[in-house]
């Protein structure tokens, strides 16, 4: 454990290059979770959402400390089957706590972008869409910070792998809070100002459902009828993400055109 808080070497170049690095490592990782944050804090009451959400990402940044301190401890533990399923050419599968902790955030993510969607298509009247009872304050701080933690998984293991410094990791950890409580803000009034990229939001959380459950999937060696799980590709899922958000500029920018093009039509008609 001496080396975990060893500080003599923090302020080396190699030190100060590996926290650039994780830095870098929790922004990219840490984009969906920003995302999911963002839509969830938009189910506070109104005047509370910017509070709710520097609340959940303090208390996250703190949790992800203490989860940072735990997994050092019990790192080996964590690959420990906890029970298999074998159901011979059906399902079969064997769990373990970091398996079982991804393919549960990945249905929770699934379910919340699916039911949002589902409310969208639902709706008589765009007024409607802040129609619902909004949740109390201490109960979106409680999903934000449980599923901080299930994204954090990852980013932590990651880090781990680049460095044995736990205070490298836990600068990377505060300074990587500090940014998403400053880019959580703007990307709820981005999407409150554009609504139409709710729903493009909506899609991307629910691709990060899917990752999560692939991951998860492929961590507990799943075979659905003779066939593995493979977890998606960090390049697939970014690659996913940028084509629907070149797909959703397009179409936005044409059906701008064809309005206006209608409008001209019309116009034209009238005189």
């Amino acid at each position: 454990m001496g080396e975990m808080f060893a500080t003599d070497k923090l302020l080396t170049i190699d030190s100060l290059f590996t926290l650039a690095m994780l830095i870098l490592l929790q922004a990219v990782l840490g984009f969906d979770n920003l995302l999911y944050i963002s839509i969830e804090s938009g189910r506070a009451p109104a005047e509370s959402q910017a509070k709710v959400r520097r609340l959940g990402i303090g208390l996250a940044i703190v949790l992800r400390i203490v989860l940072l301190l735990t997994l050092l401890g019990i790192i080996s533990r964590l690959t420990m089957v906890l029970f298999e399923i074998e159901w011979t050419g059906v399902i079969t599968g064997s769990f373990d706590f970091h398996s079982l902790t991804l393919l549960v955030g990945g249905v929770f993510i699934l379910y919340t972008a699916l039911k949002e969607i589902y409310h969208m298509l639902s709706l008589d009247e765009l007024g409607d869409h802040q129609s619902r009872e909004p949740k109390s304050v201490a109960a979106v701080v409680t999903w934000i910070v449980t599923m901080n933690l299930i994204f954090s998984f990852d980013s932590i293991l990651s880090a781990m792998a680049l460095t044995s410094n736990f205070w490298i990791m836990t600068t990377a950890i505060v300074i990587s809070g500090l940014m998403m409580i400053y880019l959580a803000d703007r990307v709820s009034d981005f999407l409150k100002k554009n609504r139409l990229y709710e729903v493009l939001g909506l899609f991307i959380l629910l691709i990060v459902g899917m990752m999560l459950l692939s991951e998860g999937g492929h961590k507990a060696h799943l075979h659905f009828f003779g066939y593995p799980i493979e977890a998606m590709a960090k390049s697939t899922f970014y690659f996913t993400i940028a084509v629907l958000v070149l797909v959703d500029i397009v179409q936005g920018r044409y059906q701008r055109k064809l309005m206006a093009q209608r409008r001209a039509e019309l116009e034209n008609r009238a005189m």
